[in-house]
């Protein structure tokens, strides 16, 4: 378990004390079902609400009897006297642990969820503040065309509203109460039980059951969370690539008195997103065991049980963890529109080859011909690490279909930042912040 990592809130939901609490409640909601049907005396449900569990008797207890739900049972039925004989009434022990589980995977679901409306809320503040400040795109981490970073962002921004879906869906699908016996048929308790009880637990009954709750339900659930965490490590991969030295464009926190490294005083690492990434692969193979749940022997094994003590809790609590940790880094994060814009440049307007392909194109060259002419001077440019502006007026083929004013117009940054607005307009981005934006008309390209 990795509940060091966790904030108060999500250790308190996969606490043994709200397991065992949640079991409680499970109980005396099939309880109050049964007296509902004139089954058992409404008279005995006002001291069977009032039933507790004693943790360390049932620690004691469990020792001999080796079997958790046995132990709880014991351990309520000392406390309660002789209401207990109403407890777990015609259940089997998944009919309590697993709509339990439903009930603490609800709430870890809507903490997490909490937590992805905040990451989201600063992101979209970053992508407006950062709406206009012009970068280079990367594509096989090579300099591809011009971006700005607000659209990065803006990307993330999205990603993480279908995440925020998602575990809505996630969620929907482990919101589910099993209260039909042994092996599913309610041979010893009714469907009206288990409809009264999970009404009152605000659970949805499972349509059909075997002895458990289905585990699909709840591989969808930690496949979600393993989806969410694969878009943070993508995310901070991303801050990672741009804090490397020869880079420099963005950088996550680095506090007064922090070190980065033992032997190195000038070290500042993106250790906050290394260990996103890091922690993020530990929920995929989480995931990867939820999904081999699936398929139990029969009506049912024990065979998920054991993992699941682990899975659960730290899938939710690594997640929480790491979305927090990166919130915090983006809402910290150190941008430097200067740097972007030296790197921007360092390739000597090498980003302008499309435009100029087309424009040949347009005058009438043929697309193999044009592609020949640009990526001639380009391949000259990029070895030789001259203006490529200069090498195309320098070349007759080239300048025989453009004059100096038509390729000089060519370069000019603003083409590529023209639908920015639009595509903030379509993801609903509409709160600008101008102030600390560097736009791209601020960024008007000299000849290169």
């Amino acid at each position: 378990m990795i509940e060091r990592y966790s904030r108060p809130q999500m250790k308190k939901i996969w606490s043994e004390d709200n397991k065992f609490d949640k079991w409680l409640q499970v109980e005396i909601a099939v309880c109050e079902a049964w007296a509902d049907i004139g089954a058992i005396p409404k008279e005995s449900i006002p001291k069977i609400k009032k039933a507790s569990i004693n943790l360390e008797r049932m620690a004691d207890i469990l020792k001999v009897t080796h079997h958790d739900v046995t132990a709880f049972l014991q351990a309520v039925a000392e406390g309660l006297g002789e209401e207990s004989r109403f407890i777990h009434l015609g259940l089997t022990s998944s009919d309590v642990i697993d709509t339990a589980l439903s009930l603490q995977l609800k709430e870890a679901a809507k903490l997490l969820a909490q937590d992805i409306d905040e990451l989201i809320a600063v992101l979209k503040a970053k992508a407006i503040e950062h709406k206009h400040t012009i970068m280079i795109g990367r594509t096989h981490g090579v300099h591809a065309e011009p971006i700005t970073f607000g659209l990065k962002l803006a990307l993330w921004t999205q990603e993480m509203r279908r995440n925020a879906a998602r575990l809505t869906e996630a969620e929907k699908a482990i919101s589910v109460g099993k209260i039909s016996g042994a092996v599913g048929t309610y041979a010893t308790v009714p469907p009206e039980v288990e409809q009264k009880a999970c009404t009152k637990l605000r659970l949805v009954p499972t349509p059909i059951s075997s002895q458990i709750i289905q585990r699909d339900r709840h591989a969808q659930f930690v496949t979600t969370l393993a989806i969410i965490a694969s878009s943070l490590e993508k995310f901070a991969t991303e801050i990672r690539s741009l804090q490397r030295t020869e880079v420099l464009e963005a950088e996550e926190p680095f506090a007064a008195g922090q070190t980065g490294s033992s032997s190195m005083p000038h070290k500042r690492n993106p250790e906050l997103c290394e260990r996103v990434c890091g922690l993020a692969r530990l929920v995929r193979g989480y995931a990867l065991t939820s999904m081999e749940n699936i398929a139990l022997w029969h009506e049912r094994d024990i065979s998920h049980s054991s993992n699941e003590r682990i899975t659960f809790p730290d899938s939710c609590l690594v997640l929480d963890y790491i979305l927090h940790i990166f919130t915090s880094v983006m809402r910290g994060l150190q941008v430097y529109p200067e740097n972007m814009r030296r790197n921007l440049e360092i390739t000597q307007g090498l980003v302008f080859s499309q435009r100029v392909l087309i424009a040949l194109i347009d005058k009438g060259l043929s697309r193999q011909k044009a592609y020949e002419l640009v990526q001639r001077n380009a391949m000259k440019a990029w070895k030789g690490r001259t203006s490529f502006l200069k090498l195309l007026k320098a070349d007759a083929e080239v300048t025989g279909k453009l004059s100096d004013s038509e390729l000089e117009s060519l370069f000019d940054y603003n083409h590529f930042t023209r639908y920015v607005d639009k595509v903030f307009q379509r993801l609903d981005l509409t709160e600008e912040k101008r102030a600390k934006s560097t736009k791209a008309a601020e960024l008007a390209p000299q000849a290169l």
